[in-house]
């Protein structure tokens, strides 16, 4: 918890101005915004418009300055940070054993949907769901098998009877989880995560579960890793985890596999083998040790800040009629609903872009039952989400 003094120094921190366009960023990129964008809100692509903390870039300047960039080991120090970290902020004990590395979570997804499931076998999806999920299932040449969360009262849930028919099909053999859940920013309770398992382990589904908003949490809500719920919840799952999200460093690390089960950590680590995907980046590990072991009050802040901003975005939409905001309990990801103003999903695209000059993810990228919504990056400062605002508001006003 951050006192008043230190809240003040991490809002100067998070509210300077970045020109994120100096580098080839993909959220200001012309393959996002297209030509003509430069003037946009560029809110789609799920980074923050915050610089890194400054031990990371100690850590990644002391790298440099070394001047040698040969083949090395992982660092002694980094798998311990990992577990340290899961430890303390989390309260999930993790072998060192149990952890593999990996490039990044869609790797690690590609190689679950290859290994535990044939092709024509179903991968379950909880949709609106994180896009990735779908072109990964596709890929492999596996069925997708969508049991869509629902909508009630503004909050988002498992539909646990369609998860339990879908699941006692023969041909299901993964789900594959988001938690907490991008886009809808819903952070799982111990008790929906037990019950989720619960008809997984009956049906011999296995859960592979993409963790890596784990650390963006709000007040008042808890993200439990779905894997320290019990030994047998651990034994059939696969856990992704990565520090990219946590602190903005999603060009410069890489990410952990953490499975328990022996024979599933052993298919892994040959079908690593075979493809080559088990190399590492010196910069990588230098980040991500650096962010595990000094920049807990760096993501607190960051934290404090993000949550100002979904106050300041609350209250803002009060007085925009046909807006919506579903309510995020973790992420930095805005799910708004836009329903109520009557348009098609691309005449929903073309209002945002066109009218409000807003580049955000269409709903329908997450699933038909994304139509009508878009998912709204919020990690950026507080000036350029008061103009985003303001420029909506005003569009809005000119339908009416």
């Amino acid at each position: 918890m951050l006192t008043n003094t230190a809240k003040l120094q991490a809002q100067e921190v998070f509210d300077e101005n970045i020109e994120r366009r100096q580098v080839p960023a993909m959220k200001t990129h012309t393959m996002v915004l297209g030509d003509g964008g430069n003037d946009l809100f560029a809110a789609g692509v799920a980074d923050m418009d915050f610089k890194a903390p400054p031990y990371v870039l100690d850590a990644l300047q002391r790298r440099l300055d070394h001047g040698i960039f040969g083949y090395e080991a992982v660092p002694e120090g980094l798998l311990l940070a990992l577990i340290t970290w899961l430890k303390q902020r989390h309260g999930w004990q993790v072998n060192e054993e149990h952890i593999l590395r990996s490039p990044n979570i869609l790797n690690s997804l590609a190689l679950a949907a290859s290994l535990f499931a044939e092709e024509g076998d179903n991968i379950i999806v909880q949709s609106p769901v994180f896009f990735d999920f779908y072109d990964v299932v596709k890929e492999n040449h596996r069925n997708l098998e969508s049991n869509p969360l629902i909508l009630k009262k503004g909050r988002y849930e498992f539909d646990f009877e369609g998860l339990e028919r879908i699941a006692s099909k023969p041909k299901s053999k993964i789900l594959f989880l988001c938690n907490p859940h991008n886009p809808v920013g819903r952070v799982w309770t111990r008790d929906e995560l037990t019950q989720l398992g619960d008809i997984c382990l009956r049906n011999n589904v296995i859960v592979v579960s993409d963790e890596i908003h784990a650390d963006i949490v709000f007040a008042g809500h808890q993200y439990t890793p779905f894997a320290s719920i019990s030994a047998e919840f651990s034994d059939n799952s696969i856990t992704l985890i990565s520090p990219a999200k946590s602190f903005n460093i999603a060009s410069c690390c890489s990410s952990f596999t953490i499975i328990s089960n022996e024979a599933k950590r052993k298919a892994y680590q040959i079908e690593n083998s075979r493809i080559t995907a088990n190399k590492n980046n010196a910069f990588a590990s230098a980040a991500m040790q650096a962010a595990y072991t000094s920049c807990g009050p760096w993501l607190d802040g960051a934290l404090d800040y993000l949550q100002s901003n979904l106050k300041f975005l609350r209250k803002e939409l009060e007085s925009i009629s046909g807006v919506t905001l579903i309510e995020p309990q973790g992420t930095f990801l805005a799910w708004l609903d836009f329903r109520a103003l009557g348009f098609t999903p691309d005449e929903l695209t073309s209002f945002l872009k066109q009218q409000a000059r807003w580049a955000v993810t269409r709903g329908q990228a997450f699933g038909v039952e994304g139509e009508g919504f878009a998912r709204v990056n919020i990690a950026c400062t507080r000036s350029t989400l008061k103009t985003a605002l303001e420029r909506l508001s005003s569009a809005v006003a000119r339908l009416n």
